[in-house]
């Protein structure tokens, strides 16, 4: 009853106090995307953007648990970095003499948007397009101004830099070329993983490549007071388990496109379907236990089912090799993930259906010019 009203309080909250302004955020971004100089870069992202929205939104949300009076400066501290990491993830992808030099560059950029004072670096010194007309240094002073306006996100700041390194390297390492790229991924992992942890690498990279405790860390920065020993137990809540379980979600979605592109994947290094449902079960079960003890425990653990039913929801989740792990997923996380589910898919079928009617409608206005057209 207690996580039912919890449930019901967080959507109210999001829907009405921060989905609105993650909206007015996302569509200044386009704005600011659309007057980048160089073309390929503006396309870049606005393309990056439009198909990454659903990043934006999610990492909005957790704005829904910080005080009325910091939800503003959340949201726009969230939708930037995320903002920032899809966007140089896209720009790292592109080709560079120096692969290696060049994605650790770019990702700079999620460290200085963690740490106000920082100095800003040339961001794009082994990139070959330049010119973003300060796009990029827009969205990292953004992002950093409103952390430094949360009241105690100088208790936070630190585990936020050890997130962030992580991400960097992780960027960095899959972005990476020559023949021994994978050894040197799988070898970083291992010294990434935690004491005591049960966790194959691939599955500490998943969690060192998440930026969910960043945003973890936002909303207790929001908080008037927060002990170091606290933050502590958010930062292992979501390094490693939340966090894991939100990039391996994210690969199991993907693993067909990976396997067509030739794009890293995390899940093909389990031993086929049953492995990774067991395995991703048993970090979601470990995800929701610690997540029960912190001080907002009801935010975190909806937090976590909100992630983890954006990607249960998707079509790929009941392909053949993702069916099994879907399933034994929701089934750990229970009653937190039914709602969200039911929200998630209602949203998706209404988005293909708005897709279906612009393409019907594209499709008969291009008919009645060609119409015209012969007639004429």
């Amino acid at each position: 009853m207690a996580l039912a009203a919890a449930f019901a309080r967080a959507a109210n909250l999001y829907w009405f106090t921060v989905f609105p302004r993650a909206r007015r955020q996302i569509a200044y971004w386009r704005r600011r995307a659309s007057d980048v100089p160089d073309e390929a870069l503006r396309r870049l992202a606005l393309s990056t953007q439009r198909e990454e929205r659903g990043n934006l939104e999610g990492a909005a949300a957790f704005a829904a648990f910080a005080p009325r009076s910091m939800r503003g400066n959340v949201v726009r501290a969230a939708v930037a970095f995320q903002a920032i990491y899809d966007y140089v993830d896209s720009l790292v992808e592109q080709p560079a003499d120096d692969a290696l030099a060049n994605g650790r560059r770019l990702h700079q950029a999620l460290d200085v948007a963690v740490t106000p004072g920082l100095p800003h670096q040339d961001y794009y010194a082994h990139h070959c397009n330049k010119d973003d007309g300060g796009y990029l240094v827009d969205l990292v002073d953004t992002c950093r101004n409103a952390l430094e306006s949360l009241p105690s996100y100088s208790t936070v700041q630190v585990p936020a830099r050890r997130a962030v390194a992580r991400m960097v390297d992780y960027q960095t390492l899959i972005h990476a070329s020559g023949g021994d790229a994978a050894e040197r991924l799988q070898a970083w992992a291992g010294q990434c993983t935690p004491p005591g942890m049960d966790l194959r690498w691939w599955e500490t990279a998943a969690s060192s490549a998440s930026s969910l405790l960043v945003f973890a860390l936002m909303v207790e920065a929001a908080q008037p007071h927060r002990a170091t020993a606290y933050i502590a137990r958010i930062e292992r809540t979501y390094h490693p388990w939340i966090g894991a379980l939100h990039v391996l979600l994210d690969s199991l979605v993907d693993h067909l496109d990976d396997a067509t592109s030739g794009h890293l994947s995390l899940v093909a290094h389990y031993h086929g379907p049953e492995d990774a449902a067991d395995r991703l079960s048993k970090i979601a079960r470990a995800a929701r236990e610690h997540a029960e003890g912190l001080e907002l425990r009801a935010a975190h653990l909806l937090l976590l089912a909100a992630m983890a039913c954006f990607y249960l929801s998707a079509d790929a989740a009941q392909d053949e090799y993702a069916r099994l792990a879907a399933r034994k997923i929701e089934n750990t996380l229970g009653r937190l993930a039914r709602p969200m589910l039911l929200i998630l898919r209602t949203r998706r079928a209404a988005a293909r259906g708005g897709a279906c009617y612009r393409n019907l409608r594209r499709t008969f206005t291009a008919l009645r010019s060609y119409r015209s057209g012969s007639q004429g």
